[in-house]
């Protein structure tokens, strides 16, 4: 996995969190929605909830947990993309911010979804 480029092995942690969330009865509403050059990876929904996930794949945990990569600046971008995503489809629901935090290596495999993980 070390050979693959950044954006490919960013859109493998991307394909996992899409299957998990698909099996935990989640409704993919989009992938990739773009505002500007601001980026959420997963908009999805379930229980009436509209949930934001971003994403966070690396091959270890050498610098900290992929999760410690959202910064509060990354999250306020985030909120800035899904306040426009809730204004270019009217959506009256309630929403949260999920991250899924990654570590994908020919080792080790660990995946965790943090459910509620900052807010606005």
């Amino acid at each position: 996995m070390n050979e693959l480029k950044h954006n490919e092995f960013g859109r493998i942690g991307e394909d996992i969190a899409h299957r998990q969330l698909l099996s935990k009865g989640y409704i993919i509403r989009e992938r990739n929605f773009t505002f500007g050059k601001l980026e959420i990876d997963i908009i999805a929904e379930k229980d009436e909830i509209l949930v934001f996930v971003e994403v966070k794949t690396r091959n270890s945990n050498y610098f900290g947990e992929p999760y410690e990569a959202v910064s509060r600046h990354k999250q306020k971008q985030i909120i800035k993309a899904a306040n426009a995503y809730i204004d270019q489809y009217e959506c009256d629901l309630e929403a949260r911010f999920d991250v899924f935090s990654l570590i994908l290596s020919e080792k080790n495999q660990k995946v965790e979804h943090i459910v509620d993980a900052f807010r606005p």
